[in-house]
């Protein structure tokens, strides 16, 4: 009995990322994340996101560092559900809705060493950075650029807050990087906020065993079949689309995503 004992064989740390792996290797040539003319295969965001990973490394960004994102339901929004904790980083998605100075606020409590913003949010990332004390290192921005809306060049002042576009940083990633594992399940993989209505936002860690957890439940829950086609209508950055991006990949669903969503009033004229 005392071989039964644990061991890496046999007592891997439980994380979400090796839905991905499973993804990428039993469902590698169906689609896996949907956005206008643009369209990915599971073994095609499985490259990605190691290689957007691979960059993160490169950029300096470590096991327990922050990395946040302010974009809406986007493909470079879903890969980073993935690549920040591959890199070791604990995810923090940010609610496009707050204001500068909330935004500000989350960024300096949660200890941010890199933004990923959408182009449409850019000076909204900008304003925030400038309510940061002198005397605090503000993070590094990143521009997640696309082509449904139309780009404008951003001004000097707020050009010169971003370091290089997210495909940019994507292209120079290796695909075959050797994400970093969690040692241990109980290792912070995301970190959330409230939205700061009755005072200062509050954070809450996630682990990778908590996700893991509510991933697979939130699938049984709701009885997701295989290959499921899921349209993002839920904001990822809300409790991070209730898990169902690293969800999504256990079951080989095709993610369609979309910049904005509104529904159709039927309601009759009074």
């Amino acid at each position: 009995m005392e071989e039964l004992k644990p061991k890496p064989a046999n007592s891997s740390p439980l994380t979400p990322i090796g839905f991905l792996e499973r993804a990428a290797a039993v469902y590698g040539d169906c689609p896996s994340v949907v956005y206008n003319d643009t369209a990915y295969t599971w073994s095609q965001t499985h490259r990605r996101c190691l290689q957007l990973a691979s960059s993160l490394s490169s950029l300096g960004i470590k096991s327990g560092h922050v990395v946040s994102v302010l974009a809406p339901n986007l493909p470079a929004m879903y890969e980073l559900h993935f690549a920040v904790p591959m890199a070791g980083a604990i995810l923090n998605t940010i609610n496009t809705r707050l204001d500068a100075r909330m935004v500000s606020i989350i960024l300096r409590h949660g200890e941010s060493k890199l933004v990923f913003v959408d182009h449409l949010c850019r000076n909204l990332a900008v304003e925030a950075l400038s309510f940061f004390p002198p005397h605090i290192q503000t993070p590094v921005l990143i521009l997640i650029t696309d082509d449904e809306v139309s780009l404008t060049v951003p001004s000097s002042s707020s050009a010169d807050h971003f370091l290089a576009t997210y495909e940019g940083v994507v292209e120079k990633g290796d695909p075959e990087f050797k994400w970093v594992r969690p040692k241990s399940e109980w290792d912070p993989m995301v970190l959330n906020y409230t939205s700061g209505t009755t005072s200062s936002p509050k954070g809450v860690v996630h682990c990778h065993r908590g996700v893991f957890i509510v991933a697979l439940d939130a699938l049984i829950d709701w009885s997701v079949p295989k290959h499921p086609v899921y349209l993002w209508t839920l904001p990822m950055f809300h409790a991070n689309g209730w898990s169902f991006p690293w969800g999504m990949a256990a079951v080989g669903g095709t993610n369609v995503c979309l910049r904005k969503f509104d529904g159709h009033n039927n309601l009759p004229p009074h």
